[in-house]
């Protein structure tokens, strides 16, 4: 190839390029990358986390059927949700169940007696607090306590007479705290409390092992307005404090006799009457050897007779 032929294929070159370069030049504006599929992107997106709701609800479901603990959904650290091997489970610290209301029962269900029930012996006891609340003792003091402060340890029927008229029942109760220094003795007729006596526990210092309680005379007779003419068949009952060396107690009354409940450090006895009497119950205490420690006729600070 000469010269003039190398001049021309050159030319030729160039003018291939710059038609090239103005072609580019004039429809490079035509060209432009496709926009992103933004509304396909974001439907993708609602259906992910639409499944990855669903898959979790179907999890926690799964939870729910399962024991507490069996396994718990974590987060690794890469912040994907991650299932954990099973493990014991955790639970919050128990709260203690609250303490019951309302008095203790008795030690045995000998204690109510005629068919009253523990429900009803407690809706009396609220009845004499609530009484002994309005009426303050001839001390001066006003109720003590209410009734989860007490243990009911006798209710019984009681009979009417002329000097307390209408039947009713008697309820009984001594305070759960030691040394036990006082009982009340409260009477209901109707559902209402009309009378209200403390009891008591005797002396510390006084080494008798067995005290029958001073004011509860009237749980076994009947007004002296009525010597020789008692209502018959009679309910009659007896409370008092035992020391600890005392296992056994035993009373006698009339025609009637009964083995005591040992009671928290309180005895009680009951019975029924078909004969008219004038002794007091007589009260004998014995050991765990069996030995007899007490007997009321040899007390002689026992009333042995009765008004």
């Amino acid at each position: 190839m000469n010269d003039d032929e190398q001049r021309q294929g050159a030319e030729s070159e160039r003018d291939f390029e710059e038609q090239l370069r103005d072609l580019l030049a004039d429809t490079a504006h035509t060209f432009r990358p496709s926009s992103a599929p933004y509304p396909a992107i974001r439907r993708r997106g609602v259906f992910e986390r639409r499944r990855r709701v669903a898959a979790t609800g179907a999890v926690l479901v799964t939870l729910a059927a399962m024991p507490v603990g069996a396994y718990a959904l974590g987060v690794d650290r890469s912040g994907a949700d991650t299932a954990t091997a099973p493990g014991p489970s955790v639970s919050a610290p128990r709260t203690p169940a609250p303490a019951p209301s309302g008095p203790a029962r008795p030690a045995t269900p000998g204690q109510l007696l005629d068919g009253i029930t523990f429900a009803q012996a407690t809706d009396g006891l609220e009845k004499c607090l609530a009484f002994r609340d309005t009426a303050p003792q001839s001390d001066g003091r006003s109720g003590q306590g209410a009734a989860d402060a007490y243990r009911i340890i006798l209710a019984m029927r009681s009979t009417g007479d002329s000097n307390a008229t209408g039947d009713g029942m008697f309820v009984v109760a001594a305070e759960r705290t030691d040394p036990k220094e006082a009982a009340l003795i409260c009477r209901i007729v109707d559902g209402e409390a009309v009378g209200l006596s403390g009891a008591g526990a005797g002396d510390p210092s006084d080494p008798s092992p067995v005290f029958a309680d001073l004011n509860g005379g009237k749980l076994y007779q009947q007004s002296v307005l009525d010597r020789g003419n008692w209502k018959l068949p009679f309910r009659w009952g007896l409370v008092g404090t035992v020391r600890a060396s005392v296992t056994k107690v035993t009373v006698s009354y009339g025609d009637s006799s009964a083995e005591a409940a040992l009671d928290h450090g309180w005895f009680v006895a009951s019975g029924v009457l078909h004969q008219q009497v004038t002794l007091a119950p007589r009260i004998k205490g014995y050991d765990a050897d069996g030995e007899l420690v007490y007997d009321s006729d040899e007390d002689q600070y026992y009333a042995k007779t009765l008004p």
